[in-house]
């Protein structure tokens, strides 16, 4: 699922076979990541370290296609087949931390698409919870995830509007498609102190990066900055009708 908004190899020490002490670069990818980090994501503002952290370990470029991958690290969304995308590297790391996720957290997310944000979010919760419409994404980005190691994501298709009810509630919930409004089953699953982080608008627009949070007055709402993304799909446009 996708937005649209608006270095040099690291040298390790080894030894020789002689016992000299070697060097040898790094893989491209890791240097790529590295540079990513720097210019796209912490210069435009990202200051949490654990989200720094996190988009400097998720190797980006394995969770697009084989076509696409030299263009894994660039300041850009990717598609990812069946009409979706991957979202730019900045919006994924804006999106993690605005949802404020702690080392114990249980987390939502909505629009698997690939896989790559819920990785992200794995490093940072306890478990995270990823529910995708569209069936053979589900089950590539199920298969990756294990593959990769990243124990700790449930992910399951069908459509995200009723969210996962059963392991409700979630002390971060972040939608990666665009509703007209956020649905209220959503809004129900969200604990205390929790946040959902979301575009929200009408399809083929500027939308609304939204950050809503449950305090014990209430939900509190606010509005981050414009973004565009793909519609969210499902019950939520019969809903919108």
């Amino acid at each position: 699922m996708s937005s649209l908004r608006l270095a040099a190899p690291l040298l390790l020490p080894l030894l020789s076979a002689t016992g000299a002490l070697a060097t040898e670069p790094a893989p491209p990818e890791d240097a790529a990541r590295a540079h990513m980090v720097a210019t796209q994501i912490a210069a435009r503002g990202i200051v949490d370290p654990r989200v720094l952290d996190a988009m400097r370990k998720v190797e980006r470029h394995l969770f697009v296609p084989e076509p696409v991958r030299a263009a894994a690290y660039g300041d850009h969304p990717l598609p990812i087949g069946h009409d979706q995308t991957i979202s730019q590297p900045y919006i994924v790391a804006l999106m993690t931390e605005l949802a404020r996720v702690k080392p114990g957290a249980r987390v939502l997310e909505i629009g698997t698409g690939s896989g790559y944000q819920a990785a992200v979010l794995s490093l940072l919760a306890r478990e995270v919870y990823s529910v995708e419409i569209v069936a053979p994404l589900a089950a590539e980005a199920d298969e990756r995830l294990a593959r990769l190691g990243y124990r700790n994501v449930t992910v399951r298709s069908g459509d995200g509007y009723r969210g996962w009810p059963e392991h409700a509630p979630f002390d971060a919930i972040l939608v990666t498609a665009a509703p007209p409004e956020i649905p209220q089953p959503l809004l129900d699953q969200l604990a205390m102190g929790g946040r959902l982080v979301a575009p929200v608008g009408p399809e083929g627009r500027v939308q609304d990066l939204v950050v809503v949070e449950r305090t014990g007055e209430g939900l509190r709402r606010w509005t981050v900055a414009p973004v565009r993304f793909v519609p969210m799909t499902g019950e939520v446009r019969k809903k919108g009708r």
